[in-house]
């Protein structure tokens, strides 16, 4: 009868056991996606300084985090054809950085901000170049109405697709290292989903296409701040 009685509390620590774990990974999502923040990779060092474009993060994994972003208002080029990300952000960022410094048709200069935006729609073929849009985030002093330009256009991000997935890296940009956390990102992605990830099964890939976020000026060398961005349904 003793011995009944061990396996009985014994059983009963079990059960009690798995419910907590279970409880504990539901609360993890549930929270997110109820507006307490979950932790992740925590604010970029030049968020401190300048204005950021605000998110919030439903979901943060070791290596990659799930974030909601609301609409806000950013200023686009129109798209680039290059062979090369370093062109066309150059070329991109030369237009935007023009506007921002008052050739817009009000004249408004306007503060620097974070992210640099950049989506990138990859090449289909080995001999045709690649297409990229570069965005600035409107600071909220203009949110509501943006200056107009002839070279540029306001546009509302990041429309339908709300729900990211990021990962977060350092150093410079490049044309070989962003296919490659790319890459990483979306391992990560279908492993977690693989080991019965909640919050994941809810969303899937929206676009062919993804983004890249870069925090900091081409003249900071340490503690830069990247991250690539897959858009989710």
């Amino acid at each position: 009868m003793g011995l009944s009685l061990v396996r009985g509390r014994g059983m009963r620590n079990l059960v009690l056991l798995i419910l907590t774990v279970g409880s504990l990974l539901a609360s993890e999502e549930k929270a997110g996606c109820e507006g307490k923040k979950a932790s992740g990779y925590g604010e970029p060092a030049n968020c401190k300084r300048i204005e950021c474009a605000p998110y919030r993060v439903v979901l943060a994994r070791p290596e990659f985090e799930i974030r909601r972003y609301g609409s806000a208002s950013w200023i686009s080029t129109t798209p680039i054809n290059s062979s090369s990300y370093d062109d066309a952000v150059r070329r991109g960022f030369d237009i935007l950085f023009s506007y921002i410094q008052g050739n817009n048709k009000r004249g408004a200069k306007l503060d620097m901000t974070a992210p640099v935006l950049v989506h990138i729609f990859p090449s289909t073929g080995p001999f045709c170049n690649s297409s990229f849009v570069v965005h600035f985030y409107v600071p909220k002093k203009y949110q509501p109405d943006p200056p107009l330009s002839d070279r540029v256009r306001p546009v509302k991000l990041p429309g339908r697709h709300s729900y990211a997935a990021v990962r977060r890296f350092g150093g410079f940009m490049n044309d070989s290292n962003i296919p490659t956390q790319v890459s990483a990102l979306e391992k990560s992605l279908k492993a977690a989903k693989g080991n019965g990830g909640g919050t994941l099964r809810n969303h899937r890939r929206g676009t062919a296409w993804y983004s890249v976020a870069g925090y900091n000026s081409p003249f900071e060398y340490e503690n830069r701040v990247n991250e690539v961005i897959l858009w989710l349904d």
